[in-house]
């Protein structure tokens, strides 16, 4: 099967990582409205299917940061969409450490500890994330092939303080003046932040692995393809 994988990605560093032959990317920024348009546009002009590709919060206390996690389904605000099953089995072949489990799909940061949980307990979700409902749902729209692979950057005893709320552009870059700005008026939440960026580089690193490993058109493959995989 011809045509390039879109992956749709929530920072600039995780686009740059997808990158590579037969991959399309698209950042998201943390506005839905805005990204649900971008991907549309893509499929418009002609994808062969769609990976959510980035990092993730955890929603139970056995994913650390760098845990790979390969989505089964997505559950978003009013409905869930099951993930391409085959196209889930290639990725789950080449990243034998990644665990298979439900993605929660939200539209807004889930950045406190005793949210994240509830969260689990009403989605039976592992992980969450902002962009894979929306990439889940235009996929099933569309008819396409839809996957997801995030690693876990935040780990769910973890609440997030109020800069790193504000600290994604549009564009799914950091805002460094934003941040410097709120750490100038709140200078306790240093710590955490620095934390939050040793964790991230963990999980942009396993990322990065994994991208190595799935290689061209990020794993996506027709039946004929996976099938010389399986021999």
């Amino acid at each position: 099967m011809n045509g390039e994988v879109l992956a749709v990605c929530g920072l600039a560093f995780e686009a740059r990582l997808a990158v590579g032959k037969g991959v399309r990317t698209l950042t998201g920024g943390g506005r839905s409205e805005a990204l649900a348009r971008s991907i549309e546009s893509e499929v418009s002009n002609g994808i062969a299917a769609i990976i959510s590709f980035g990092v993730a919060g955890a929603l139970t206390g056995a994913s650390r940061p760098g845990s790979l996690i390969v989505a089964a389904s997505i559950i978003g605000t009013s409905s869930s969409y099951p993930a391409d099953a085959r196209w889930s089995s290639a990725l789950l072949r080449r990243l034998p450490l990644a665990v298979h489990g439900t993605i929660a799909g939200v539209d807004r940061i889930v950045a406190d500890s005793a949210a994240k949980t509830a969260l689990h307990a009403l989605t039976n979700a592992i992980a969450v994330d902002m962009e894979s409902h929306i990439a889940a749902r235009i996929a099933a729209e569309h008819g396409l092939p839809f996957a997801a692979l995030r690693t876990i950057a935040d780990p769910l005893q973890r609440s997030l303080p109020p800069a790193a709320m504000i600290a994604m552009r549009e564009n799914g870059g950091l805002d460094l003046p934003a941040v410097l700005m709120a750490i100038a008026r709140r200078p306790q939440q240093l710590p955490t932040l620095l934390r939050i960026g040793l964790d991230t580089r963990k999980a942009l690193d396993a990322l990065g692995q994994s991208r190595r490993l799935l290689g061209d058109r990020l794993g996506y493959a027709d039946l004929d393809q996976l099938l010389v995989d399986v021999i």
